[in-house]
């Protein structure tokens, strides 16, 4: 599967989940499959996320194409105003 979305099932943050649901909703209204990984399965997947992401802090949601960092919630919400989710997730 290509896209993979980095997300976490264990946060306190409103915020954190309130982009992580609206993530996989415009994802599953265009019809995008994608793969689900919870980081909060272990610290090696928070680690593996981080590392490709290229960014020792970052934290849920992050898109990847493959292991293709793609970005993180504002940058997917970003290309969707613009209408550029396609090419934001290296689809087109």
């Amino acid at each position: 599967m290509g896209i993979k979305l980095y997300y976490t099932t264990v946060t306190a943050s409103r915020e954190v989940k309130a982009q992580q649901a609206e993530m996989m909703r415009v994802l599953d209204s265009k019809s995008i499959q994608y793969e689900l990984i919870d980081i909060s399965v272990g610290g090696e997947v928070r680690d593996e996320m981080r590392k490709k992401a290229g960014n020792p802090t970052a934290v849920p949601p992050q898109i990847f194409n493959e292991d293709q960092y793609c970005g993180n919630y504002e940058m997917f919400s970003n290309a969707v105003e613009e209408d550029k989710l396609e090419q934001f997730l290296k689809l087109a």
